[in-house]
């Protein structure tokens, strides 16, 4: 029974990926929270032709029995769910989640830094004598510079780049590929376009050579390992863990803390919700509009303290 259950969560996960499109990243989540629920029903000896809602419960109560954080268990419960509608769907299996309730989990505001925090975890990506840091900074810089995701970052090419002129003015755009194949246009700033090319001529070149294969056969990756092939998510990830250590940065931080600070530091500028919006690639305002909440806290904090009638 068991080994059927994991063919229909593999016959799901093929649904996800040809019919519906979605990104490996996300097919992986998918994976990683219903593979919990096969090893639950296995340990509990579960019938998987008929599971119940007293089994999902029970399922969702194990989850908060390990102290997993609410918004995890909504996520794995949430894929419970997607995964059921699905069986039943497409197979006319009763499915055991339409009676469970939905748990909302409190909004937690995104984390983003300051100006002068970004600042100091960019400059320590640098570090004196090492051509390899080049890489490290370019990347800090495009990474507050976009507002891209980590994985949109490694997937760069070199042909995603362009140049054009404004009223005499050069431009740099960069072609972010987003979730679910969608593309958009961004803009570059002066500090990363710079540290980029600075990369691109003192360090890449040598990086290249060490794959021992053409440059085509790499689909011109912009950010390579030691090895010469395209950077690794891990690896851009501990780029950023290592530069916020020599920064000097206590609070938790992860390549998605640039495109929280991206947006918050857009908004408080007075750039408009919309253009942030597709700055960040975001399907509906209404992701985007988190972000204000970030920017009314500051006002409503600067307004307790300094006007003498608001408290």
């Amino acid at each position: 029974m068991l080994m059927s259950f994991r063919q229909s969560v593999n016959s799901f996960l093929d649904h996800l990926r040809i019919e519906r499109g979605l990104a490996a990243n996300s097919i992986a989540a998918y994976e990683r929270d219903l593979r919990k629920l096969i090893e639950y029903f296995d340990a509990q000896s579960v019938d998987t032709s008929a599971v119940n809602s007293t089994d999902i419960t029970a399922f969702e109560s194990s989850l908060k029995a390990h102290e997993l954080a609410p918004a995890s268990i909504n996520r794995i419960m949430s894929a419970v769910r997607t995964f059921y509608k699905y069986q039943n769907r497409e197979h006319g299996i009763v499915d055991p989640t339409t009676e469970i309730s939905h748990n909302k989990s409190a909004r937690r505001l995104p984390k983003a830094l300051t100006v002068s925090e970004v600042t100091s975890l960019i400059d320590a990506g640098l570090r004196e004598g090492d051509v390899i840091s080049l890489r490290d900074h370019a990347m800090l810089e495009l990474l507050y510079s976009s507002g891209a995701r980590v994985s949109e970052v490694i997937g760069i090419n070199l042909s995603d780049f362009a140049k054009s002129n404004l009223n005499g003015d050069e431009i740099t755009t960069l072609r972010i590929r987003g979730k679910g194949g969608k593309e958009r246009i961004v803009p570059m700033g002066k500090f990363a376009v710079a540290a980029i090319d600075n990369y691109l001529v003192r360090t890449r070149p040598d990086l290249a050579a060490k794959s021992g294969r053409k440059e085509s056969s790499m689909n011109g990756a912009l950010f390579l390992n030691q090895k010469g092939t395209r950077i690794s998510r891990q690896s851009a990830w501990q780029i950023v863990l290592t530069a916020a250590e020599r920064a000097g940065i206590t609070s938790k931080v992860s390549p998605h803390v640039f495109r929280h600070s991206y947006a918050t530091h857009l908004l408080d500028g007075g750039a408009d919700i919309r253009v942030v919006q597709e700055l960040l690639g975001h399907a509906s305002v209404t992701t985007t509009q988190i972000y204000t909440l970030i920017t009314i806290d500051k006002i409503r904090e600067s307004y307790s303290s300094a006007h003498p009638r608001a408290r």
